[in-house]
């Protein structure tokens, strides 16, 4: 079985080992990973220091042709990063073949923003004075990954981070490291010269300390657990780093009695349970309007039990395991919460076993229903297929129910009345609202990122995303 080397100063870095295995199979190894130690750190924090300046000097358009050449190797295996994708997280081959064609697009997209490159040009109050500012990089940067996007995530941030002429420190979840270590394959087959891009992986508990203390490193942007983040605010703080951080969610949905019946159910039944519920995005609280709510209810049932968990390389497979014990023994537990709070679910509930389930960490996809503001499983993200669903009077009671709740990532909206669609857009405290769509599933052409304790630090994706990797130098010039 292949050893996955880290990536530092241009070689490939060897040492000590841990392995990564298949979440719907465990016998299976994906694969062995390099163990990253503070020392390995501290090396690729000062690769990437003495880098930065040739780097940074290359035309912006000549940082976006390497990006376009990463997006063409990427593209050339395609069909092989799918398939690893899904060994190595479990999400369904669908999903995943998406998901790097999502990550291509975003290499190809910021490759463009090089041609670019927008800065200002203003008039002076003054005569003949002549001013503009210029964007700049920040320097060395941290991006630390989560597992659950292992190939789009790191693409959304390495993208804008190399155009923008940064040089990066690149540690992928140590659950799933093999997506972004095919990211980093690409940048050295697209001679993205030494020290600009440098991979470590391991634990986060291991090595983010090291990350964040590494003297040449200017900034970090951070996706995962609302622990974690506060504890890297904190520290980054001690050294006035610049910071980004997208953490958890407890999103809703609102159905409306006006509502697309048929389409709403499938809405809600995508984002709560596809992709194992494992999206900061899912929709984890339903809030239906009374007037339908035991209609709705039992069609969410209904169309939930026709949902087939298993191995995501099989045909039909709707929804694959949890990434490994520790998060299914998260779902589980919120699932004894949900029974002792709201009662038994009226769907799912209980962890698959038997014959190939027994190697692998599967959950029925579960429903409870009457559900209340004040329960557990209505406050406290689980990321799992796991739906509360609450009754609400009416749109205000929806609405009230929807941001009483300290996270604002994104919220979604089943409704034909217009009015209330706007009602909605400016009154919900979310950074990413949809209506008629899943509370899941964004596109890289707009800004992403929340509100409240949801996330900190400026938005990612789109042009904001050049704004968190980059800093103005303004010129004011008499002629």
């Amino acid at each position: 079985m292949n050893t996955y080397s880290n990536y530092i100063n241009g070689q490939w870095a060897d040492g000590p080992t841990f392995e990564n295995r298949n979440p719907a199979n465990t016998d299976e190894l994906v694969g062995n990973f390099v163990k990253t130690s503070p020392a390995d750190v501290a090396a690729a924090a000062d690769a990437a220091h003495s880098a930065l300046p040739g780097w940074a000097n290359l035309p912006a358009p000549a940082r976006g042709n390497f990006l376009f050449k990463v997006a063409d190797i990427l593209e050339k295996k395609f069909d092989q990063l799918g398939e690893e994708m899904t060994r190595e997280e479990g999400k369904t081959l669908p999903e995943a073949k998406g998901e790097v064609r999502r990550a291509i697009n975003i290499f190809r997209y910021f490759g463009g923003e090089g041609s670019r490159m927008p800065g200002m040009l203003v008039p002076s109050e003054r005569d003949r004075v002549h001013m503009f500012a210029l964007r700049k990089p920040i320097g060395v940067v941290g991006l630390i990954n989560p597992w659950n996007f292992p190939i789009a995530i790191p693409a959304w941030k390495l993208a804008p981070a190399l155009i923008c002429g940064n040089t990066v420190l690149l540690k992928p979840a140590s659950a799933a490291p093999l997506s972004s270590w095919r990211i980093v394959e690409a940048c050295h087959e697209a001679g993205i010269p030494k020290g600009v891009v440098n991979y470590l992986a391991g634990s986060g508990a291991a090595i983010g300390e090291a990350i964040i203390n590494a003297k040449p490193v200017k900034g970090v942007s951070f996706t995962g657990s609302c622990d974690v983040g506060n504890w890297l605010h904190a520290e980054a703080s001690k050294r006035r780093l610049r910071i980004q951080l997208e953490m958890g969610g407890k999103n809703p949905t609102i159905v409306l009695a006006d509502a697309d019946f048929n389409s709403a159910v499938e809405n809600v039944v995508n984002a709560a349970m596809f992709s194992t519920g494992q999206k900061c995005t899912a929709t984890s609280r339903a809030i239906v309007e009374d007037s339908i709510y035991d209609k709705f209810v039992a069609a969410l049932v209904e169309r939930a039990k026709k949902l087939k968990v298993g191995n995501g390389m099989e045909p039909g497979v709707d929804i694959g395991p949890a990434i490994d014990q520790g998060q299914l023994d998260t779902n589980l537990r919120y699932i004894e919460i949900g029974k002792k709070e709201a009662g038994a679910p009226v769907a799912g509930g209980n962890r698959l076993t038997g014959g190939a389930y027994d190697k692998g960490y599967f959950v029925e996809p579960t429903i409870f229903s009457h559900v209340t503001e004040q329960m557990t499983i209505a406050q406290e993200e689980i990321f799992g297929p796991v739906l509360a669903v609450m009754r609400a009077k009416d749109f205000n009671d929806a609405m009230r129910i929807a941001n009483n709740i300290p996270f604002g990532l994104s919220a979604s909206i089943q409704t034909t009345n217009l009015s209330r669609v706007f009602e909605y857009i400016y009154s919900m405290e979310a950074g990413l609202l949809t209506v008629n769509l899943p509370s899941a599933g964004v596109e890289y052409q707009l800004p992403f990122g929340g509100t409240k304790d949801s996330s900190f630090g400026p938005k990612e994706q789109g042009p904001a995303a050049m704004d968190f990797y980059s800093d103005y130098k303004t010129v004011y010039l008499k002629y």
